[in-house]
């Protein structure tokens, strides 16, 4: 049964998905983490909206992981190569997710959200666009999954045009080198 609340859910997973996909076509790092954490916000009201707890809670990670970015490389300024820093930075956020995944269990299918948001971690620690552009094609395939696991129609066709936009982001960016 369809109803306001859902129908709610999926205008946030629309807004959601609308910023996520400017992010592949972003040039800079720092314009990918400020646009990615608009859409971490917008997917959080989603998915409580969707009673999807293990979304909510890799949300929550990916606005700590996103402010962390942004101010070490406000405060450290760009930089071309991943160091032990960053590093360290993956290593905390994954068992962060492990422990947010605990909590919010709710079968298999609910870990789908854990994984993409690991990958999608280890895409952003990673100082090129090009590999933020390469991992957003698994990332995207397992938010597929996840959607179709809490039954967020919206997100399922967004986020299959997402890895499209994904591997065309890829694609552009390796013709542009």
């Amino acid at each position: 049964m369809i109803t306001t609340t859902y129908i709610i859910s999926q205008v946030f997973t629309l807004i959601t998905y609308i910023l996520l996909a400017l992010t592949y076509y972003c040039k800079s790092r720092k314009n990918i983490l400020i646009i990615g954490f608009l859409s971490v916000l917008a997917n959080m009201v989603a998915y409580i909206l969707l009673d999807a707890y293990t979304g909510v809670a890799m949300c929550v990670l990916a606005i700590i992981r996103n402010i962390i970015f942004i101010v070490d490389e406000r405060k450290n300024g760009k930089r071309d190569k991943t160091n032990k820093k960053d590093i360290f930075i993956f290593v905390v956020l994954c068992i962060i997710s492990v422990i947010f995944s605990i909590f919010t269990y709710n079968g298999f299918f609910s870990l789908l959200t854990v994984f993409g948001t690991i990958i999608y971690t280890y895409s952003v620690c990673q100082k090129k666009a090009s590999v933020y552009k390469l991992l957003g094609i698994p990332t995207e395939l397992l938010f597929v999954l996840y959607n179709i696991y809490i039954k967020s129609i919206i997100g399922i066709v967004l986020e299959s045009i997402l890895m499209i936009c994904s591997l065309v982001g890829y694609i552009l960016d390796m013709k542009n080198k």
